[in-house]
């Protein structure tokens, strides 16, 4: 892996590709994605900060890792802009990942009004990162009101099914000059490599952690998927055939006819 190759959101940088998502989150799970899978981005619900007496997410993030609060719970894109200021009224900084679902059996994300918030928080001077379903007129509309990034889903969240869109999300990649970061429904290291292996920036998951029998060693084992689809994508995959097969070396062809193989 290249020491320059830095993923950059709104003008920060981050060594590491691995972004976690904290819905179902625990100490062990926070500890685990810091320690083995190296995140350096922790998304948090605002509507569950400073709504425990005796348990706090943020007591659980390590100082030196960014916040990523999130609109979770938000509506429309009103909603969704409350919720963002509140959280940079509570000391969350400028980042802001916008989640709008107005679905409660699917949780899609509506587009439209992704936009719309989009475009008021990025001129407000948040860095937005918003969640939507992966539609490119969509993300070349979110480019335009000042997107950080575009955050497709690869499946329902929470599903753990993985690149279920894959197809799409390849062509928000090819088209969108913002980096891509697959979110959601992603289940196993070799889905969030793939993914990355694909041209996408990062990898958000938590599911696939949190339910995992070995936490620890599932967030390296994605630590390790991810670096290791981002080093093939930037070495640059082989060439495909469309039919046949080619020799891997020429000496190790068929034997001519009536050669005699004793010598």
């Amino acid at each position: 892996m290249q020491n320059n190759d830095a993923l950059i959101l709104g003008g920060h940088r981050f060594r590491s590709r691995f972004i976690l998502g904290s819905g179902k989150y625990s100490l062990h799970l926070i500890k685990a994605a810091v320690k083995d899978a190296g995140a350096e981005l922790i998304t948090l619900a605002v509507r569950r900060a400073n709504t425990k007496e005796t348990e706090n997410i943020l007591d659980f993030i390590p100082d030196h890792v960014t916040l990523l609060p999130n609109t979770s719970g938000a509506r429309t894109a009103e909603e969704a802009v409350r919720i963002a200021r509140l959280a940079r009224e509570l000391g969350c900084g400028d980042f802001i990942k916008i989640e709008i679902m107005r679905d409660s059996k699917y949780l899609l994300p509506d587009n439209p009004q992704t936009v719309a918030a989009t475009k008021i928080l990025a001129d407000e001077g948040f860095i937005v990162l918003p969640y939507m379903y992966p539609d490119l007129n969509t993300a070349r509309d979110l480019k335009a009101a000042g997107a950080a990034a575009v955050m497709p889903l690869a499946s329902p969240i929470g599903s753990n099914k993985g690149l279920a869109t894959r197809d799409f999300i390849q062509i928000l990649i090819d088209e969108i000059d913002l980096p891509i970061i697959v979110d959601a429904g992603i289940g196993k290291p070799s889905q969030a490599c793939e993914a990355m292996e694909m041209g996408a920036a990062a990898i958000m998951a938590n599911t696939a952690l949190a339910t995992a029998g070995n936490l620890p060693l599932m967030a390296k084992a994605f630590r390790q998927a991810i670096e290791a689809g981002r080093a093939a994508y930037l070495a640059g995959p082989g060439r495909v055939l469309s039919r046949g097969a080619s020799s891997s070396d020429p000496l190790t062809g068929f034997l001519r006819d009536g050669e005699d193989v004793y010598g």
